[in-house]
């Protein structure tokens, strides 16, 4: 098979076989699992090594300690905590927008979002939290390498007309548009991590913070007609996939279904992920669709299939995906007609 085809075949198998062991041991948080495995192989890259693995899950767990240290002036110095969470966060973005991986960078935003929110609720509950999440990406970091090892690039067939492509030498990033496309995804994530700041039920709405997390760094290297398309269409991508889900899984609640559900989503997905020897042009639209089916679907699993409480919060997560998802677009345009006028100012 070609490379693009081993690469669907290779994310179907590793997400939705992270899934089903995660739902299989059903310990706290497990569809951390699934999220990280799917994030992992929808980027054309290698297996990552096991010092590239070790560092990706440490860069969550540090992000989250890291987020620990901003608790004190949050909850006695409000202003400064405040001030010193939206640097840090702002950091997150840049380091993206500069050029640095957009996992780690993903993980650092995920990390200093959900532990400051919660930790300002209950302290036990973020340490809980920060267990959970790194049992869950050190799962499925596992199964990345697993499906690594069912489906290894070496399998693929390379057409021997075409030459080896070098790989062009990377622009040097132009450090002004990055520090402003920082503060542009800063701007979609903070209302928000501050709402969750100030909730005593942001514990509950982990998937939510997870998702809005996603969006700042979606939107990171994207112009404002991009980023702002491919910001609605990964959450109705994402929002109708868990949706029939839903419904399937109402109809048949088994593991093996849901396991089947995942795995079609991916190969229904992938080829608008990956084409060729690299990625589809709407590939971050697509893969962060699926990531948003994972987060909206799999909560509402765990809190029961079909039907009752579990019902209700499904299609709580699906209008506050929504309404986040909105903001973020209207941020995003406000931004660049800024921008523009800014421009017209200077030019004239």
């Amino acid at each position: 098979m070609d490379i693009a085809t081993l690469r669907i075949l290779r994310l179907a198998i590793g997400t939705s076989v992270s899934l089903w062991f995660s739902q299989a041991v059903a310990w706290p948080m497990s569809f951390i699992a699934p999220v990280i495995t799917m994030f992992l192989l929808a980027v054309p890259i290698p297996a990552p090594k096991l010092k590239g693995g070790v560092g990706f899950v440490a860069a969550l767990t540090l992000s989250m300690f890291a987020g620990l240290l901003l608790l004190p002036p949050l909850l006695y110095q409000p202003v400064v905590g405040i001030l010193l969470l939206i640097v840090a966060l702002y950091w997150s973005f840049y380091f993206t927008a500069k050029g640095g991986s957009a996992v780690l960078g993903t993980f650092a935003t995920v990390g200093i979002a959900m532990s400051t929110a919660v930790g300002t609720v209950n302290l036990d509950a973020t340490l809980a939290l920060i267990g959970g999440l790194s049992f869950g990406a050190t799962v499925g970091m596992l199964f990345v390498w697993v499906a690594h090892a069912i489906l290894p690039d070496s399998k693929a067939v390379m057409p021997d007309a075409e030459p080896p492509v070098k790989p062009p030498t990377p622009p040097k990033p132009d450090l002004a548009a990055a520090r402003w496309s920082a503060f542009r995804s800063t701007m979609i994530v903070l209302p928000v991590a501050l709402w969750f700041l100030f909730s005593a039920t942001s514990a509950a709405y982990v998937p939510v913070m997870i998702k809005v997390a996603s969006m700042g760094q979606q939107a990171t290297n994207e112009d404002a007609r991009h980023a702002g398309r491919s910001l609605v269409m990964s959450t109705i991508i994402g929002g109708f996939g868990a949706i029939v889900g839903w419904h399937v899984l109402s109809i048949a609640p088994t593991l093996p279904i849901y396991t089947l559900v995942i795995a079609l989503a991916a190969l229904l997905m992938g080829p608008r992920i990956f084409q060729g020897r690299a990625m589809h042009p709407q590939a971050a639209t697509w893969s962060y669709g699926f990531l948003t089916m994972i987060v909206i679907l799999a909560p509402a699993v765990m809190d029961g299939a079909g039907g009752g409480p579990a019902g209700i919060k499904f299609w709580d997560r699906i209008m506050m995906f929504g309404g986040t998802t909105i903001y973020a677009l209207g941020t995003v345009y406000l931004f660049d007609a800024f921008t523009t006028s800014r421009s017209k100012a200077a030019t004239a």
